[in-house]
């Protein structure tokens, strides 16, 4: 399972994490994805979504 919202399209950003002495090393700032029951048009679905879509009310999970 890839790690994007299914509602924004949200994915993993990288760049660069650096330390005191200016080194610099890749990093990746992943997601939180959480994967849902939620109601859709085509009925209950399990979709992945992330906690702002979540806390936003841009889905409404099944009961």
């Amino acid at each position: 399972m890839s790690r994007v919202c299914s509602v924004c399209g949200k994915k993993a950003q990288v760049g660069y994490q650096v330390s005191h002495a200016h080194n610099r090393t890749k990093k990746r700032w992943r997601v939180n994805i959480q994967t849902v029951h939620a109601q859709t048009p085509q009925g209950t679905r399990q979709v992945v979504v992330c906690t702002r879509c979540l806390r936003s009310g841009k889905i409404h999970k099944a009961a």
